[in-house]
């Protein structure tokens, strides 16, 4: 029998000085949100990443989970530089790792890349995370998928975690969906 591969979802940066540059913002925290809130309800193990948060600022707190949560502080522009992390993932079985945040070129990317090098499965929510320039965040996510990550959406990520509409919490993600939460 197949051990069961455990999930992470990984929130990358979300503080306001970080995101106030950031084109389409609105709608990414929306997806954030949607994603954050689906996540603790059907699965665990959520990390919060900030960076530099004496000059940064800390996460915006409507994005704080509700549930328990690890969250490293970070001077380097990659998660994976983090011991702490990769303790965690140890202790807990993590395998895979749901990511979204800011910014998609450069702490996202740094991440992914050494995430995905150390062996980890890496699902980039590409709705859920972007950068001050387009063209940034498209050429990023294109280097991240060439290297192994696979690039997926918000609401496709909250239907394969659910998996089911037997699932008792399946109203609620459904509602999650259309925002009426």
């Amino acid at each position: 029998m197949r051990k069961k591969k455990k999930k992470a979802l990984l929130l990358i940066d979300i503080q306001e000085k970080i995101i106030n540059p950031i084109n389409n913002k609105d709608s990414i925290i929306k997806n954030i949100k949607k994603l954050l809130r689906a996540y603790q309800i059907l699965e665990k193990n959520i990390f919060l990443s900030e960076q530099n948060p004496l000059k940064l600022g800390k996460t915006i707190p409507n994005i704080l989970p509700e549930v328990n949560f690890t969250q490293i502080e970070k001077m380097d522009f990659s998660l994976a530089s983090s011991q702490l992390i990769f303790e965690e993932f140890a202790k807990k079985n993590i395998t895979n790792l749901i990511i979204c945040g800011f910014e998609t070129h450069i702490c996202i990317q740094q991440s992914v890349l050494e995430f995905l090098k150390k062996g980890y499965e890496v699902l980039l929510i590409c709705d859920a995370m972007g950068s001050r320039n387009d063209l940034d965040h498209e050429i990023a996510l294109q280097r991240m998928l060439h290297k192994g990550a696979i690039i997926t959406t918000t609401e496709s990520i909250i239907f394969e975690i659910c998996q089911t509409s037997d699932r008792k919490e399946f109203k609620e993600i459904s509602n999650i969906i259309k925002n009426q939460r």
